[in-house]
C-alpha cells in the first residue's frame, strides 16, 4: 500500500506542475521585462521586503528602467527613471488610485470601503482634507499645535532646580510622547472632564497606537489583526475612543474631525464602532510617517554643529522679527504661517532628513488595458495591474543629489539662502526630484501641515532647551526596512540625547 508520504509528495508535486503551467504570468509582446519569482502567490515578495532599495536596483541594472515584478500576487510595474515620472501621471485617466488606498484602510482599521461608489458613504474623503488641511483651515490647525506642542514641552508648574537639570532620555522616544500628545490634543481636542489626568490618558492610548502601528505592516500585506491579539486589542481601544459619543464631550475638536463627525452621521451606513474606526484612519496617517519625521530633522539637526548654528541663528531672528520674547513663565511662543514659511534653512533641513528617510510607494492601479507612453518608448499594461514609483531610488541618485548618504542641511538651499528647486538627472532638469508625500492624486493632502509641525518642534526644542547627543560621535541609526513603502522610516534602535531648559 503506498505510504502517505509519497501520496502527498504527488500530490505536491501536481499542484507544483499546475502552478508551472497555470499560475505563472506569461510575458506578452510590447509588455515590460517581467519576475514573476519562483514562490506562487508571493512572487518576489520576499527579496523585495528584504531590501526594496537593492532590490529595485538590481532589477534596473538586469532590465532598464521599467520592469514589471509579481508581489502578493499582484503584478506591479516599477518605473524607476525620474525623468519619466510626470509622464507616468499623465496617465491619470487610466489610473485607480483609490482602489488600493481605500482597500489597504479597510484592512488595517477594520472598516468598510469608504469609496462612495461602493454605497457605505457619500463622503469625498479627499475633499473633506482639501477643506480642512490645506488653504486657510491651517490658519488655526497650526496655531493649535503650537500651544500643544508647549503644553507637552514645557513644565507645568515652573522651578528653578528642576529647569536648571539636564534630562536624559531617548531621542525617538521624546519625539514620539511629544508629538503624540500634542497631535492628538490638535485633532481631538481637549478631555475638560479628565484635566488633572489628561495625560496620564493620552500616554495610554499612545501605548496602544504603538502596539497597533507595531503590526501595520503586517495588515497592510493582508494578515489579519485577530493574528496579533494585543494590537488588535489596542485598535480596539483607540476606536473606542474615538467615539462620536464621547468626541462631543471634547473641546477644541478640529475642523477636520467635526466635519467627518457630521458627515459620518449623516451619509454613511456605518455603525458607530466603524465611525471611530474612520476617525483611527486619521490618527494613524496624522502620526505614523510625522514622528519619524520629526526624530530624524531633530537628530541630523543636533549632530551637525553648522546645521544647528544655522537654524538657531534663522529661529532667532524670526522670533525678534515677530516681537516673540521667550520664558517659561510668560505667553508661549506663537508664530503664523507667513513667518512659518519663511525659514529656509529649517526647511533645508525638514527635507534633507526626509530625502534620507522616506521610503515611499507611490501606487495606481489600472482601470483597463492601456499603453503607457514614455519618452523613449511605450509599455502595453493590463488591467488591474499596478504601477509603481519608488522615490527613494531618485532621492539616493548620486547624479541628483552628490554624496548621497551625507546629510547635508544646506542641499536644499540656493546661493542666496533661499530655497533650491533646480535639479538635474543626466542633464536634463527634472521635475519631480523630491517626493516623500506621494505624487499627483495621491499626494499626502496633510503635507502642508505635517512640515508645519516639524518645523513648530524644531523652533521650540532650539527656544526653549540647550541640546546634546549623549554621545557626539554616535552613528546614524539604520532605518527600519520592514517599513519600506510606507513613508518615513523610523530607526531601527533610539539615540539618547540630553537637553535642560535654558536659563530664560
Amino acid at each position: 500500500m503506498m505510504s502517505m508520504s509519497l501520496i502527498w509528495g504527488i500530490v505536491a508535486a501536481v499542484c507544483c506542475c499546475l502552478w508551472l503551467i497555470l499560475g505563472i504570468r506569461r510575458r506578452q509582446k510590447g509588455e515590460p521585462p517581467l519576475e514573476n519569482g519562483l514562490i506562487p502567490y508571493l512572487g518576489c515578495a520576499l527579496q523585495f521586503g528584504a531590501n526594496p532599495l537593492e532590490f529595485l536596483r538590481a532589477n534596473q541594472r538586469k532590465h532598464g528602467h521599467v520592469f514589471t515584478c509579481k508581489l502578493m500576487g499582484n503584478y506591479v510595474h516599477f518605473i524607476t527613471n525620474p525623468l519619466s515620472y510626470h509622464k507616468v501621471l499623465c496617465h491619470g485617466k487610466y489610473f485607480d488610485w483609490k482602489k488600493f488606498h481605500f482597500a489597504t484602510s479597510a484592512k488595517a482599521f477594520g472598516h468598510r470601503s469608504i469609496d462612495p461608489s461602493d454605497g457605505n458613504t457619500s463622503e469625498n474623503i479627499q475633499d473633506t482634507f482639501t477643506k480642512t488641511l490645506q488653504g486657510d483651515a491651517l490658519n488655526s490647525l497650526t496655531d493649535a499645535m503650537m500651544e500643544h506642542l508647549q503644553l507637552a514641552m514645557r513644565p507645568a508648574v515652573w522651578s528653578q532646580p528642576q529647569a536648571a537639570a539636564w534630562v536624559t532620555e531617548g531621542m525617538y522616544s521624546f519625539c514620539y510622547r511629544v508629538m503624540f500628545e500634542a497631535g492628538y490634543l490638535t485633532l481631538f481636542g481637549r478631555d475638560l472632564a479628565r484635566k488633572d489626568s489628561q495625560r496620564a490618558h493620552i500616554l495610554n492610548k499612545l501605548d496602544h497606537f504603538k502596539h497597533f502601528d507595531r503590526v501595520f505592516p503586517a495588515l497592510v500585506a493582508g494578515l489579519p489583526i485577530r493574528a496579533f491579539r494585543a494590537a488588535h486589542r489596542a485598535r480596539e481601544r483607540l476606536a473606542q475612543s474615538l467615539r462620536h459619543e464621547r468626541l462631543r464631550r471634547r473641546a477644541g475638536v478640529s475642523a477636520l474631525v467635526r466635519l467627518r463627525m457630521l458627515l459620518n452621521d449623516s451619509a454613511s451606513t456605518f455603525d458607530d464602532l466603524e465611525k471611530a474606526r474612520t476617525h483611527l484612519a486619521v490618527l494613524w496617517a496624522s502620526q505614523a510617517n510625522t514622528i519619524p519625521a520629526t526624530f530624524w530633522s531633530l537628530f541630523q539637526m543636533i549632530r551637525n554643529p553648522e546645521a544647528m548654528k544655522a537654524a538657531t541663528e534663522e529661529v532667532n531672528k524670526t522670533l525678534e522679527n515677530a516681537g516673540q520674547k521667550i520664558s517659561l513663565e510668560g505667553s508661549p511662543i506663537c508664530l503664523n504661517r507667513m513667518q512659518l514659511n519663511d525659514l529656509p534653512v529649517l526647511d533645508s533641513i525638514i527635507k534633507e532628513s526626509l530625502r534620507l528617510s522616506s521610503a515611499s510607494l507611490n501606487i495606481r492601479t489600472a482601470k483597463e488595458d492601456f499603453t503607457l507612453r514614455l519618452e523613449d518608448r511605450s509599455y502595453n499594461i493590463r488591467k488591474d495591474d499596478i504601477i509603481a514609483l519608488y522615490p527613494q531610488l531618485m532621492h539616493l541618485d548620486p547624479e541628483i543629489y552628490p554624496d548621497p548618504l551625507t546629510f547635508k542641511y544646506d542641499r536644499f538651499l540656493d546661493e542666496n539662502g533661499k530655497t533650491k528647486t533646480t535639479f538635474y538627472s543626466n542633464g536634463l532638469k527634472l521635475k519631480y526630484y523630491y517626493m516623500p508625500f506621494g505624487s499627483g492624486a495621491t499626494i499626502c493632502p496633510g503635507r502642508l501641515f505635517a512640515v508645519y509641525e516639524i518645523k513648530q518642534f524644531l523652533i521650540l526644542m532650539l527656544s526653549y532647551f540647550e541640546l546634546e547627543l549623549v554621545d557626539n560621535h554616535v552613528k546614524c541609526p539604520p532605518l527600519d526596512q520592514s517599513r519600506a513603502g510606507l513613508g518615513i522610516l523610523p530607526p531601527l534602535n533610539d539615540v539618547e540625547f540630553k537637553y535642560k531648559f535654558k536659563h530664560l
